[in-house]
Parts: C-alpha cells; structure tokens; sequence
C-alpha cells in the first residue's frame, strides 16, 4: 500500500468497514467522518498482512454542529446506530464541543478535531459522500501512516503538557505489540 487510492480500495474490498459507513451516513451528520483507529488499523493490519482485523476498542463517528451540542443527542444517535450494527462498539461524538472536553480553543470544523488528533497515523477519517463515493481526510498526509511511524501532529508540540500528553498514550496504547513493524518517534 502506498498512496491514498490504495487505501481506499482496501477499505472499499472490506465488507465490515463498508457496511459500518454505510450506517453511519444513515444518520445523515454534518461534517462527518468515521476516524482514527477504525483507518489507521486497517491500514497496518493490511500493511502486516495480517488475515484477521486487530479488534477495535471502538469505531469513531465524528460530526461537527454547533447548533446542538448536547451530549445526549451523541448518545441517542449511539443508539440508532447500534439498532442498525448492534456488534459495533459504536462512539459517536459533535466536536463542536469536544474542545470543552479537551480543554483547548474551539475546532473550526471536524477536520481541524482531527488535524489536532495525538498521532499524525491516527489523524485520518473516511466517509462517503452524498454520492456514495468513498473519501479520506488526512491533514497530515498518509506518509506516517503507511511507513507504520508514530509521531505527534504539530498541535501535540505546542506544549510540554501536550508532549507529555502524546508521550503518555503512546505507552499506554502500546501499538508495537500489536504490529510489531511500527516505529515510535517522540
């Protein structure tokens, strides 16, 4: 795999991813995009040639709506997905609001959220269009990702707090044991 056309056709050739954005446009979102894991594992089990997907603690659905920001609504529409795919460890979540959470100035768009992910390999999202058409956002490029590095996003050096943030998950999260071929870079 080396370029974005490649990445998408993995993702189009997988029935589970494709049926997972096909549920997830269902709900008809503003500015959204299935992101992080849900991309980058693919990506690296693919590159690994592993025959059998790393399990996914969740499947990220991002949107962006400053005219409704509760919560609630997120987990409602949680519940719709789940009756639709209800083996999906569904996480929905408006980053309209999100940088409350975070502690950081407001996004401007779900794509700035993601631009601002910890790891430039996990700063990507995928969705389809309203032409059904499959499309991926990474702010950061896909180089990283398909060399399998991990290393911060730009937002993630602007602080020794968000250093040590990315440092912290980096062993947390322990990527390396699960595809031996990633390099870490601090």
């Amino acid at each position: 795999m080396k370029n974005e056309e490649e990445v998408l056709m993995v993702i189009k050739e997988d029935k589970w991813m494709m049926d997972i954005l096909k549920a997830a446009q269902t709900l008809d979102l503003p500015d959204w995009w299935i992101c992080a894991g849900f991309v980058r594992s693919k990506i690296w089990d693919s590159l690994h040639g592993f025959s059998k997907r790393t399990s996914l603690p969740d499947v990220d659905v991002v949107y962006f709506d400053q005219s409704n920001c509760d919560e609630a609504h997120e987990k409602k529409l949680e519940n719709c997905l789940k009756q639709l795919l209800p083996n999906v460890p569904w996480s929905v979540k408006n980053e309209a609001r999100m940088h409350i959470i975070n502690n950081i100035p407001p996004y401007t768009s779900t794509v700035d959220a993601i631009s601002k992910f910890p790891e430039t390999a996990t700063a990507l999202g995928v969705k389809l269009d309203k032409n059904d058409d499959l499309v991926l956002t990474a702010p950061h490029g896909l180089e990283d990702v398909l060399n399998m590095e991990l290393r911060p996003t730009p937002y993630m050096k602007t602080s020794k707090e968000l250093t040590a943030l990315y440092e912290k998950r980096i062993l947390k999260k322990n990527w390396s044991a699960a595809w031996p071929k990633v390099k870490v870079y601090y």
